[in-house]
């Protein structure tokens, strides 16, 4: 049922699973991230290039290691750095211990792109502490923690 203010009532729905729950709240963060990102002029980033801005090393990375470290494929992570090489938020540069292979770096704008997602996801963070508590979100974080490592092994 939905009430006058538009949400829904749930107290006759079964509980939504939990990792539905953080399903949801991660896709409202990213939503959220990739609009003001927008909105500050960096155009064109999309969810699955966070599989580059997440795993590249500050020096560079080379496509395999990207492919690696995202759970990508090489060709898939190839697909991705051309889009993000068409924005200009990389390069690919020879790498110097072998010059057959490429070393994919951020540029410049790549740079300030990645500090701002950083700024925004604190500011999001921030958002939440205000709401919930800060005690509230930093039990959140470790109960978080806590359930990555059981479940990483």
């Amino acid at each position: 049922m939905t009430t006058r203010s538009g949400t829904r009532e749930r107290k006759d729905e079964p509980n939504v699973p939990l990792p539905t729950l953080l399903t949801q709240a991660k896709d409202i963060a990213i939503e959220r991230l990739h609009q003001r990102l927008a909105d500050e002029g960096f155009e064109g980033i999309r969810y699955v290039h966070g599989s580059v801005f997440r795993f590249i090393d500050a020096e560079g990375s080379r496509l395999t290691m990207l492919a690696e470290r995202s759970g990508l494929t090489k060709q898939a992570i190839g697909e991705l750095v051309g889009e993000l090489e068409d924005h200009g938020y990389v390069e690919r540069a020879a790498d110097a211990g072998d010059r057959r292979a490429k070393i994919i770096r951020l540029t410049d704008q790549g740079r300030m792109a990645q500090v701002a997602a950083a700024r925004i996801l604190t500011d999001i963070e921030q958002r939440w502490s205000r709401h919930l508590g800060g005690d509230q979100v930093a039990l959140l974080r470790r109960a978080l923690e806590e359930v990555i490592a059981l479940e990483s092994g």
